[in-house]
């Protein structure tokens, strides 16, 4: 059933297109064991498992960014949906994510899409788990958090501020810009979207949605760990 899901994660098609000839069951069958795991946690405990980096590079800091919209399901809507900033008359949801400076992405939310990045902050930033792979303590404090004009509000300093979290974010209204790290957050989008089944909503249950995404997040994780583990020995 494992498999089944990561072909649908994989290929985007529905669940009742699902080959039984792959012997992996039928769609719904594998539908109800996500449904379980999610409610179980399983992917999410799979997901913060692998979220160990390993490289020198500073995992201190992290960069917040947001991907881009997605079209809803259905004609029914759904949870986390709303107009889009683009055109109105269509509704959409949006990933945001939060990665380590090394790409590796440690949250993940959905939201509607008209919903402001920086009300994502709080969200993203409790989601995140000590991070292990060296040696001594796990670091379980942020230190530094590099992001973009969209949050630039009074409400995400105060955030900052209180997690003891030192922020470069760039003024709204000026030509200052923080490039560091901008294409990293953008990578791991795009790694994130390769799955089919994330790059357009078609659940309307977001924890269905959310068990793909913690599921392949876990995926991503895991291969550039496996490149790394290469790369030292």
């Amino acid at each position: 059933m494992l498999q089944g899901i990561l072909f649908v994660l994989i290929t985007g098609i529905g669940w009742e297109d699902l080959p039984q000839e792959l012997g992996f069951g039928s769609g719904m069958t594998c539908w109800r064991r996500l449904r379980d795991w999610q409610a179980a946690g399983v992917f999410e405990q799979i997901y913060h498992g692998r979220a160990r980096p390993l490289s020198r590079r500073r995992l201190d800091r992290l960069r917040p960014g947001y991907g881009r919209r997605l079209a809803c399901a259905g004609e029914n809507r759904g949870a986390a949906t709303g107009p889009s900033p683009v055109d109105r008359a269509e509704t959409g949801s949006k990933h945001h994510i939060l990665t380590c400076g090394n790409g590796f992405p440690l949250a993940v939310a959905l939201s509607a899409a008209n919903v402001n990045d920086h009300l994502l902050l709080p969200t993203l930033l409790d989601r995140v788990q000590p991070l292990r792979g060296r040696a001594g303590r796990p670091r379980h404090r942020i230190t530094t958090a590099i992001a973009d004009k969209g949050y630039d509000y009074p409400s995400v300093y105060c955030e900052l501020r209180q997690r003891r979290i030192t922020g470069y974010i760039p003024r709204r209204g000026t030509r200052d810009k923080v490039t560091a790290g901008r294409w990293i957050v953008e990578q791991s989008l795009a790694l994130l979207h390769q799955y089919r089944r994330l790059a357009i909503r078609w659940e309307r249950r977001t924890d269905i949605h959310h068990g793909f995404l913690d599921l392949a997040t876990a995926l991503i994780c895991w291969r550039r760990l496996s490149n790394q583990t290469e790369m030292i020995a």
